[in-house]
C-alpha cells in the first residue's frame, strides 16, 4: 500500500518560507518579501615578523550585519514607511525593534529573527506603467545594530 504521508515525522521536510509575520514595535505589518537576514564576521589577517611560514593567519574580526529589505503592497492611506522615515531629524531617529517570524501551519513561530535598534535608510516607491497590470509595491531598507535568531 502506498504511503499517504500522514504518518511522516515533522522533521523530515524543511520549513516552507512563504508564511511569515513582521512586527515593528507592537504593530504587525504584512509584507510580500523580506531579504537581507545575514551576518558576516570580517576576517583579520595577521603575520608576525619572525613567522617561519610565508602566509598570514586569519582571525575573526568585527561582525557586519546587512541591511534588511522589505517589500509590501501599496494601500490607500497607509503611510507607515513614510511616517517613520520622516522622523529623521538632525541625525536623530526613533529606533524600533523589528521581529520577523517564520510561521508553521498553525501560525506559531518556528524561527524568529530580531533586529536591534532598527531604522529606515531608504524607501523606494512603486514604479508606474500605463500598460502594466501589476500590483503597486513599495520597498523599505532598514539598518540595524544586531541580529539575533531564536528557534521555537
Amino acid at each position: 500500500m502506498a504511503d499517504d504521508g500522514s504518518a511522516q515525522s515533522t522533521t523530515v521536510w524543511p520549513i516552507p518560507k512563504f508564511r511569515f509575520e513582521v512586527k515593528w514595535d507592537a504593530a504587525v505589518m504584512s509584507f510580500q518579501e523580506v531579504s537581507g537576514l545575514d551576518v558576516e564576521a570580517q576576517p583579520l589577517e595577521y603575520r608576525h615578523g619572525d613567522s617561519p611560514s610565508f602566509s598570514v593567519i586569519k582571525m575573526p574580526g568585527i561582525k557586519k550585519y546587512s541591511d534588511v529589505t522589505m517589500k509590501k503592497g501599496v494601500f490607500k492611506s497607509d503611510n507607515k514607511f513614510w511616517d517613520w522615515f520622516n522622523e529623521i531629524k538632525m541625525n536623530t531617529i526613533k529606533r524600533k525593534p523589528v521581529t520577523i517570524s517564520l510561521l508553521d501551519e498553525a501560525g506559531a513561530p518556528t524561527m524568529v529573527w530580531t533586529l536591534a535598534n532598527a531604522w529606515p535608510t531608504k524607501i523606494t516607491g512603486t514604479d508606474l506603467k500605463s500598460v502594466g497590470n501589476e500590483v503597486a509595491v513599495e520597498t523599505i531598507v532598514i539598518a540595524h545594530e544586531g541580529l539575533t535568531i531564536a528557534n521555537a
